[in-house]
């Protein structure tokens, strides 16, 4: 990895972790509806995967979508606007937190059922093998989606058709508020990929260059007409599963364990180490991304709200509002 790349990852994560304490507080003053799924402790595994992906690659997300929406490339301010319910947002204020997609960037789509881009990232992959573009996707899960029928599904097609595909989960541990020692029969979620003759790999998602190591060799992989990789990535949410969950079900000690394996501080430590960053430059960074969000959100409580007519556009079904 270049110094470069170093340090276009530090920015990422920094512009990931910015990003959504902020979302925590403005869910927390009620200036935007809906849920809210914070990303905060997790940032290696979105920054690692798609430093390799181009623009026309592929991504599935979920419901703790915000920070793989900044790693592809997306645009603060229609992900601010989106938030605030306003029609400049991504999905012109009707998707909110956990629906953001712009094909555009390659962004199918945030998901707020549990596995709900399994299939699509499948569908995707599927597309780029026939038409022969040499597109990648990548399909963002949690732990919580690897018992559900989706997974086995999509798994067992990319691994019989040989589909340009990487299976992400980001095992934070807990599906909501059950551990997942406690939901599934086999321990090890990267053995499951036998069965669907496909390698994968578990590693410690908390480190984004051993993120980037593993999701390069398995992108590059899935590139070349190989097929597809199950990548499990140990990792942690610092908050509750969304803002209103008290985590009662997790230890003090668990979370401070957890939080000392810090993949911001750890990353730039070692940058320090290096001779490659200094405590000051370190600032300017957390200053300009908080600069790159305050412009967002300038930009977003300036936007309109959809109008009532905008209640009958980008619908797949006109025929039933006109029944109504």
């Amino acid at each position: 990895m270049k110094n470069t790349e170093k340090i276009g990852l530090l920015r990422q994560m920094i512009l990931m972790r910015e990003f959504d304490e902020r979302a925590g507080r403005w869910y927390a003053e009620e200036r935007m509806a809906g849920s809210t799924h914070l990303y905060v402790g997790q940032e290696a595994v979105a920054a690692g995967v798609c430093a390799h992906l181009c623009r026309d690659d592929y991504i599935t997300s979920t419901h703790r979508g915000h920070g793989h929406c900044i790693a592809k490339g997306g645009d603060l301010k229609p992900m601010v606007a989106e938030l605030f319910g306003r029609s400049t947002g991504y999905c012109k204020g009707k998707g909110g937190s956990m629906h953001i997609a712009d094909i555009r960037f390659g962004h199918l789509g945030a998901n707020g059922i549990v596995g709900g881009g399994m299939t699509i990232a499948t569908g995707a992959a599927l597309a780029s093998r026939v038409k022969n573009t040499n597109q990648v996707t990548v399909c963002f899960f949690g732990d919580g989606a690897v018992n559900l029928g989706p997974f086995h599904e999509s798994l067992n097609m990319a691994g019989l058709w040989s589909l340009p595909v990487v299976y992400v989960c980001e095992n934070n541990l807990y599906g909501m508020s059950t551990h997942h020692a406690k939901a599934a029969s086999v321990k090890k979620i990267a053995h499951r990929a036998a069965s669907y003759n496909m390698p994968g790999h578990t590693m410690n998602g908390m480190d984004v260059s051993a993120v980037y190591n593993v999701a390069g060799r398995a992108i590059r992989r899935a590139r070349k007409g190989n097929g597809p990789s199950l990548l499990v990535m140990d990792t942690y949410r610092y908050y509750g599963h969304s803002r209103t969950d008290p985590c009662s079900y997790r230890t003090k000690e668990e979370v401070a364990e957890w939080k000392s394996r810090d993949p911001i501080q750890k990353f730039k430590a070692k940058l320090i180490a290096d001779g490659l960053l200094d405590e000051r430059t370190f600032g300017e960074m957390v200053a300009e991304a908080n600069r790159q969000i305050d412009e967002a959100e300038d930009f977003a409580e300036k936007s309109p709200y959809p109008t009532r007519e905008d209640l009958e556009t980008d619908v797949y079904c006109d025929d039933l509002l006109e029944m109504q």
